[in-house]
């Protein structure tokens, strides 16, 4: 391509862009915005799994921990001590591998944990909600509470 037809194609392409705005996405078929449901269950559910997965990630991931002897260290840190104690620069790298993991493990389960807390509570916050509204209308009569509507 000539550096004149480049040119040609670039002033073409500026003079078809349009100077309004274009938003960028298409509009709801309905004319609305869908509305954000959550049920009960479903909160149940992801809580469920968070603390399922907190579980497993606790049980499972530990490689540190692994084959832990009496002064407390496991398989890994024994090995990148006795790399390190034999001048291999791999047993430095092996523990910065142990700590990074055992650091990304930790930040992993501590979300599990605040995902699952959290759940729990807003669904027994909003059961706590519901619960009140049902009291405070069950004391009103139909014309009583009419006169909120109004």
């Amino acid at each position: 391509m000539a550096w004149e037809e480049w040119e040609q194609l670039k002033t073409q392409a500026a003079e078809r862009r349009s100077t309004s705005m274009q938003l960028n996405h298409v509009p709801d078929a309905g004319g609305g915005s869908p509305e954000l449901v959550v049920q009960q269950d479903d909160l149940g559910a992801v809580g469920h799994e968070a603390y399922s997965l907190h579980r497993d990630l606790h049980s499972q991931a530990d490689v540190a921990g692994m084959g832990v002897d009496s002064h407390g260290s496991g398989h890994t840190a024994q090995a990148a001590a006795e790399l390190s104690h034999s001048n291999f620069a791999l047993g430095g790298s092996l523990s910065l591998t142990a700590e990074t993991w055992t650091s990304q493990v930790n930040a992993l389960l501590d979300a599990c944990a605040l995902i699952s807390n959290h759940l729990d509570f807003s669904k027994k916050s909003h059961a706590n909600d519901d619960a009140e509204v049902a009291a405070a209308v069950r004391g009103r009569s139909v014309s009583e509470l009419g006169k909120y509507f109004k």
